[in-house]
């Protein structure tokens, strides 16, 4: 028996042990962020593989399918990006702490004409000793690099290591891939954060090569609400299948809804009301609600155009 319990506590302790990683960051050159990198990954292509090619720093899997690759640059000149929180001071990239760098999504998709792409999303985040993402107000950095197939082999055709910060705690959302024009290929991103206990608000970004590079092109607010017990809502988005219109069409963004006001009297923190059913509100008790916003791109952005269209149900 005294075996046993001994053996049982060396195990743990062995457990414990391989738990507690000292992760350092490894210093790379700057040739890391030239944009015009040349890549060719054979098929087929693994991300996490072609991620230690592009971010060659020191591969980490923890427990939790906590992988990432812990670097710095300190050769590297470091350029500011966005945050859509509107984190205030200075955000500069690569961080000079060292950069975490996460495989946060792998996309195959192919044109009109049968070429294949893949497009593989990775999520950067100040470098935490204990592998962690932290920062409740701090988006996670998204990157990305587009492979087209060629016979064999894929080769990296674009690579942009940061084009903005989206979400809460240093994670960036997945972003899902749209066709926006013939051919013409966007990604959209759910931006959600809120404070402790309170409502998390959730926003629509769209993404998209532009003058020479990914940027968000659209900001939809009020397309999700949770964590709210007397309203929530949630939203969709459909591209509008306009022959006359061949890159940029118009997107239609659905925001559906209830809401209660005998439960706003228990809930200890408010929300902001979309403007269209804030007048509702004030007077009834509860309804359910449905609003519809186009967007349509005019120079460098899409904007709201139209009145938005407004209905509502189940009203007391």
């Amino acid at each position: 028996m005294r075996l046993l319990i001994l053996n049982f506590f060396l195990f743990l302790n062995v457990f414990c042990f391989a738990q507690d990683v000292d992760i350092q960051p490894k210093n790379i050159s700057d040739t890391i962020l030239n944009p015009k990198r040349i890549l060719k990954i054979a098929d087929p292509l693994d991300g996490v593989k072609t991620m230690q090619k592009l971010f060659p720093g020191k591969l980490y899997n923890l427990a939790d399918k906590n992988t990432f690759i812990s670097w710095k640059c300190k050769s590297c000149k470091a350029s500011p990006f966005l945050d859509v929180n509107g984190v205030e001071g200075d955000q500069l990239f690569p961080y000079t702490e060292g950069v975490a760098t996460r495989l946060l999504a792998n996309i195959d998709y192919s044109d009109s004409k049968g070429n294949q792409f893949k497009i593989l999303a990775f999520n950067h985040s100040v470098h935490d000793e204990d592998g962690l993402q932290t920062g409740r107000f701090s988006g996670g950095l998204l990157s990305l690099a587009k492979f087209a197939k060629n016979g064999s082999s894929w080769e990296m055709r674009s690579f942009q290591p940061a084009v903005a910060a989206f979400g809460a705690f240093a994670q960036c959302p997945t972003p899902k891939l749209v066709e926006i024009g013939e051919d013409q290929f966007a990604f959209t991103l759910m931006h959600a954060n809120g404070g402790a206990g309170g409502a998390y608000e959730g926003y629509l970004y769209l993404v998209a090569g532009l003058d020479g590079k990914y940027q968000p092109i659209l900001e939809a607010d009020k397309y999700q609400l949770t964590n709210s017990s007397f309203i929530s809502w949630s939203g969709s988005y459909t591209v509008v299948n306009d022959n006359a219109k061949k890159h940029f069409r118009d997107i239609i963004i659905k925001t559906k809804g209830s809401y209660n006001k005998t439960a706003r009297a228990e809930d200890d923190f408010d929300v902001d009301f979309p403007v269209e059913i804030a007048e509702m509100a004030k007077t009834k008790k509860a309804f359910s609600f449905e609003i519809e916003r186009r967007f349509s791109f005019k120079g460098k952005f899409y904007k709201m155009i139209d009145k938005p269209i407004v209905k509502f149900s189940n009203v007391k």
